[in-house]
């Protein structure tokens, strides 16, 4: 009976066998198939995304994901040609998917965030921007977080989501900047004077764009002063240097000329009272 029982189980595995041998053989040819073609497309892709000038840090998060997406569809593929039921499968992997998604509802915000940044591209590596309090260089965009060097040289992360939504001001997107400065000489002090040293100053320093040209005028008349300014437009590399120059440089210049720039100052006058007694 045994003998019987076993030679049965042995002619059904056999047919089993012979049943999905062919599925498997395709199956695992679709897979090494598959595999070689995903593989090919998405080298293809990085060419595009390289002939296009797509930013290098877009780069490496697309062909990722693009790679991930074909490599699950491949394998439900190669899992259904085989006889698995897809069905539950895809049902169990849609729950545990939800599962992890309310689990990490904040850390998708950011990778969203992330996702975002890459796309629109507010900024890039080596931008200096003010954001969410804080002014640094850019040194790295990750998927949930933006990493940030301060001017005295601190580490900033900060996460993707609040950063993608809030305002974010970059200044090094634009080539050229300006520099507005503020001067306040005394009411006595010769207005036209003291703009032809402000003009003098802007001159004499060759670094100063004159196209747009400069601009000097009376911003406001004060309560003590006469407040000039002056709105000079230079290379973005150079604006703090030049920043520093005029201040400096206008200063030195009024003192040498006579022109007086006022500073707070209180008179304080004491009186005696003389007592009848």
């Amino acid at each position: 009976m045994q003998e019987i029982f076993s030679k049965h189980s042995l002619e059904v595995l056999t047919e089993q066998v012979i049943e999905y041998l062919p599925k498997l053989a395709l199956a695992l040819i679709t897979l090494i198939a598959g595999l070689w073609l995903i593989s090919l497309f998405v080298k293809f892709i990085v060419r595009i995304m390289q002939a296009r000038k797509v930013d290098e840090s877009l780069r490496p998060f697309f062909r990722t994901i693009i790679s991930i997406v074909l490599k699950v569809l491949l394998l439900i593929s190669v899992m259904g040609m085989i006889g698995i039921e897809m069905t539950s499968f895809i049902a169990l992997l849609g729950a545990v998917g939800l599962s992890i998604g309310m689990a990490l509802s904040g850390s998708l915000q950011h990778f969203a965030g992330g996702v975002l940044l890459l796309i629109y591209k507010p900024f890039v590596k080596e931008d200096f921007i003010e954001a969410q309090g804080h002014k640094g260089t850019v040194k790295e965009l990750r998927i949930f977080n933006t990493v940030l060097h301060t001017l005295d040289n601190k580490v900033v992360f900060i996460p993707n989501g609040p950063l993608s939504t809030g305002s974010i001001v970059n200044y090094s997107r634009e080539p050229q900047r300006r520099i507005d400065s503020v001067f306040s000489i005394s009411y006595g002090s010769d207005i036209k004077k003291a703009k032809d040293i402000i003009s003098e100053v802007i001159e004499s320093n060759s670094k100063i764009l004159k196209d747009p040209l400069p601009v000097i005028g009376v911003k406001e008349l004060a309560a003590s002063s006469v407040v000039l300014e002056s709105r000079v437009w230079v290379n973005n590399s150079d604006l703090i240097e030049l920043g520093f120059y005029m201040n400096e440089a206008v200063k030195l210049a009024f003192d040498s000329n006579g022109i007086v720039m006022p500073f707070p100052q209180m008179d304080v006058n004491l009186k005696k009272i003389e007592s009848n007694e």
